[in-house]
């Protein structure tokens, strides 16, 4: 897996997405401290309203970005994002009102989501070796779980020596960081193609395609299933362990650096895993691993409360490993999903109907664990997670083609397409293409 490192423009752009996770991970922090100083015991509104925004951010902005930057040079876009969060990042300590938060957070998580599609895009261009991407998804996936422990433990260390205003610095040096490894690395042209349609169709044409194919369908209703099963964990943890089980913060710290080493280990399982099992039976049995511990500990809970320390913990490891196998081979679906000059709409595409999954699950999961009893809160979201494997199993059909045969009587001699897949002097019409949907083929995967 390391191996990959051995290419110069990879590593400058792995490089590039841990620092800016860290400095992301530094701001989380320091935006809870930023609005407990503005709004005292408001500050938990402060905050749901700022994550709100993130999300409404990612939904709506994250196509139309992709949209006007199709016309534009890569890396120039993915510098120019990154110079736009170091900007926010130096403002945010200057703030002395809350909507003054709210702004700033709406234009960096605006260049967010400009930012992580199209990195995300690039890497099948960089890498076209399914199983070299394969391994840059688990690195991808650990780059996000180490975040999620290194994160909080740097910023503890230097809240011990200065004030949370400069972890802000901190989160702009890691944007800043970013930008300059990726101007850095080499980073392969967007073919012209994409550049050459109208703004409307540039728009729609990935969630179009996204849409349209089977397979990813089906993914969508599996990311609904994680985000449904992993929003209890990511919400209410911090109410069962400090609450129910009388905790400390060592104990939470602990708690989701268990479901943290669980994503782990499956991101690193995952690249030899997926050569010999097809992807959608690794994810399925993922989601379906969610809903049986989610509805397996919402009885647990109802009946007999919670499980002890050891069990708990490994119950939380289970739900990480879990909810990695979902989510990191699904740039794989997306990748032979789609032409090159389309896979940027397609990641981006993915990523704003994802986060639409987050904006639902998230709010529920507070309000249910709030109003509800935590075992209730947690059925109804294991419930839910099972309504998306069912209708992934109903959606994605097994044993999908990844190429299929296929004619066109109705193409000229001489066409680009005919070429495009090894005619001899234009004559060729039957070929094999990867299982995707385009202008030629707008319905086809859908047939026998």
């Amino acid at each position: 897996m390391f191996a990959l490192f051995a290419n110069r423009d990879y590593a400058a752009l792995y490089a590039a997405q841990v620092v800016s996770l860290l400095g992301t991970g530094l701001m989380t922090v320091a935006l809870g401290l930023l609005a407990y100083d503005l709004a005292g015991d408001g500050a938990g509104m402060v905050l749901g309203i700022a994550f709100t925004i993130k999300m409404l951010s990612y939904v709506g902005l994250s196509p139309v970005a992709q949209a006007l930057a199709q016309r534009l040079p890569r890396k120039p876009v993915l510098v120019g994002a990154d110079l736009v969060r170091v900007a926010v990042a130096l403002c945010l300590p200057f703030v002395t009102q809350v909507w003054q938060v709210y702004v700033l957070i709406f234009v960096l998580q605006s260049a967010s989501a400009t930012f992580t599609p199209a990195y995300q895009a690039i890497l099948p261009d960089l890498l076209p070796d399914e199983g070299d991407y394969t391994r840059a998804l688990s690195l991808s996936r650990l780059a996000y779980d180490l975040e999620n422990l290194l994160s909080p433990a740097i910023a503890a260390l230097l809240l011990t020596v200065t004030g949370f205003s400069m972890l802000f610095a901190g989160t702009a040096l890691g944007f800043a960081v970013s930008a300059v490894l990726v101007g850095w690395a080499a980073i392969p042209p967007l073919s012209p193609e994409a550049s050459m349609r109208p703004f409307r169709e540039r728009l729609v044409r990935g969630t179009r395609i996204y849409l349209a194919t089977p397979r990813l369908r089906g993914l969508l209703a599996l990311n609904f299933a994680a985000a449904a099963a992993s929003a209890f964990v990511l919400v209410n943890t911090v109410v069962l362990v400090r609450g129910a089980m009388a905790g400390d913060e060592a104990d939470l710290a602990l708690a989701m650096a268990a479901f943290g080493a669980g994503s782990m280990a499956a991101a690193l399982a995952l690249p030899r895993l997926v050569e010999r099992l097809p992807d959608r039976g690794v994810m399925m049995a993922g989601a379906a691993t969610l809903v049986m511990l989610c509805l397996g500990l919402a009885l647990r809970m109802g009946v007999a409360g919670l499980p002890g320390w050891p069990v708990f913990l490994a119950v939380w490891a289970a739900f990480g490993l879990a909810y990695s196998a979902v989510l990191t081979p699904s740039g794989r679906l997306l990748r032979r999903s789609a032409h090159p000059a389309d896979r940027p709409a397609i990641f981006a595409a993915q990523f704003a109907l994802s986060h639409a999954c987050w904006l639902i699950t998230y709010p529920l999961a507070g309000w249910a664990g709030e109003a509800l009893e935590m075992a209730a809160a947690l059925g109804i979201l294991g419930a839910l997670a099972l309504v998306g494997v069912l209708v992934a199993w109903r959606l994605w059909p097994a044993g999908e083609p990844l190429e299929l045969f296929h004619d066109h009587p109705e193409l000229p001699p001489h066409h680009p397409h005919l070429y495009a897949h090894g005619a001899v002097d234009g004559e060729v019409r039957r070929h094999a293409h990867v299982f995707v949907i385009d202008d030629l083929h707008p319905v086809w995967p859908r047939q026998g």
